[in-house]
């Protein structure tokens, strides 16, 4: 009750601004609490419970000093910082974009659209709940410890929530890739995907009206950019990155003013791939030397790093006297960790490392400290960055007004529920107060295309 009760006194006066006069009653409600019980508890002596009810006539009115300004206390923590009022926005744009999605693909079932068609929406709405539940995410790692411990319960609803929607959107994918399915079967799931979207928006609201984020406080907050698909080949292979965006509003400092910018750029064309792209690094044929063969290769999350594992046969040759000799091969994995990190030069860095080399005798020993296992992950490591950095380029995903004035801060690789790879870039748009203006109104526009186009594929 207390604590709704200063909330209210939050929304009423947009937050920040009322808040002198909650923390002024609030101690003027402990003083005159204090005296009142010095008065009526035992003629004058103050008592020795801080917590005892104030007494009026030898009867308690029930009024508990500590607990109602606990309570003041954790009202106050939970408040959402600018920050978080930036990053809610987006996370409700990308959860309305679900929706979306779940309607167009409703609306395709209820045309009786062919198999193919009604495959390719799909894929689109499932691709949409994931990010939904990215953003969501992310939004919450990034509370406080006294945000975390105020908020708990809701937490807990949310996490319930977004584990459901999960659950939906798979059952729904797997109907959709059945090809026994029946238009009834489909349809049913995706009613079922519907109430969980539904539920799952509906705690994320929950938490905002706790946090004190107002719907007049995360309008028009961020602007989301249109998908990008780049398309990029390794020796022939095919592969491509999907990259979507938010900038945050400007903030003026002086004559420049300063925008937040965060990229994320979808990799699991890369995972799915991988094998393929590392073929054309890793395969050698030395005649006097070593002599790889990749078997195979995976890539995944590690957060905030991803872990490359690859699969090969290694031999050794020697030659002498103009004959080639082989000294030793064997099967071996071997295991790297990929960190990534902002360079001096402001460019995405990763530092390689390996955790793991299975192989046995002379190979194993190349791989862990021989020049073998060094190219191998330096070789593993160009490949990816290579394949990020096109992927993530700020020249292709970024509006004209923003290319050359954009400044990488951090960079982290980040995980879905599905086992997608993600890479995350968080960046710093800064420009003169009247370019703000016209990218301002670039970007609003850029927006408005991006919520009735097909993403933009920029061939390599």
């Amino acid at each position: 009750m207390f604590t709704s009760q200063f909330r209210d006194r939050f929304r009423r006066g947009n937050g920040i601004p009322s808040l002198k006069a909650v923390v002024l009653g609030a101690v003027l409600l402990a003083y005159s609490c204090a005296a009142l019980a010095q008065i009526g508890a035992g003629g004058g002596q103050s008592g020795d419970d801080p917590t005892a009810g104030v007494m009026s006539g030898g009867k308690a009115t029930g009024v508990v000093v500590k607990d109602e300004l606990k309570d003041f206390h954790v009202a106050l923590a939970v408040q959402a910082n600018t920050q978080q009022i930036a990053e809610y926005a987006a996370m409700m744009k990308s959860t309305e974009a679900a929706n979306a999605q779940l309607k167009n693909f409703l609306e395709q079932l209820g045309k009786q659209a062919n198999a193919s068609d009604l495959a390719s929406h799909g894929a689109a709405l499932a691709q949409a709940i994931e990010m939904a539940r990215m953003e969501d995410k992310r939004f919450l790692d990034g509370f406080s410890e006294p945000q975390k411990s105020g908020l708990r319960e809701i937490i807990k609803r949310l996490t319930k929530a977004d584990a459901d929607l999960a659950q939906q959107a798979k059952e729904l994918t797997e109907r959709v890739r059945d090809t026994k399915a029946t238009g009834q079967p489909i349809a049913a799931s995706a009613q079922s995907l519907g109430r969980a979207l539904t539920n799952f928006q509906s705690q994320q609201i929950a938490l905002a009206e706790e946090m004190n984020v107002g719907a007049d406080r995360k309008q028009d907050s961020a602007f989301d950019l249109p998908p990008v698909k780049r398309s990029m080949s390794f020796a022939g292979q095919p592969v491509v990155i999907t990259t979507r965006g938010v900038i945050s509003q400007p903030t003026a400092e002086g004559s420049q003013s300063s925008f937040k910018l965060e990229l994320t750029a979808d990799l699991s064309d890369l995972q799915q791939n991988i094998t393929e792209v590392l073929h054309t690094q890793l395969d050698t044929d030395e005649r006097c030397g070593e002599r790889i063969a990749l078997q195979g290769a995976t890539l995944g999350p590690a957060e905030p790093a991803s872990l490359a594992e690859v699969q090969l046969h290694l031999e050794r040759w020697s030659c002498r006297g103009g004959q080639a000799n082989e000294m030793a091969e064997s099967n071996g994995t071997i295991e790297v960790k990929l960190t990534p990190s902002v360079g001096a030069d402001g460019l995405l860095r990763l530092t390689p490392e390996i955790l793991r080399v299975d192989a046995q005798g002379l190979i194993g020993e190349l791989l862990r400290s021989g020049s073998p296992g060094e190219t191998l992950r330096d070789k593993i490591m160009e490949a990816i960055l290579s394949a990020v950095r096109q992927g993530a380029d700020f020249n292709t995903t970024l509006p004209p007004a923003a290319r050359g004035k954009t400044t990488l801060r951090r960079a982290q690789f980040q995980g879905t529920g599905s086992g997608k790879l993600l890479v995350v870039l968080e960046a710093e748009i800064r420009v003169s107060n009247e370019q703000a203006t016209s990218l301002t109104d670039e970007l609003k526009s850029s927006e408005l295309k991006g919520q009735s186009s097909a993403p933009a594929t920029v061939p390599r």
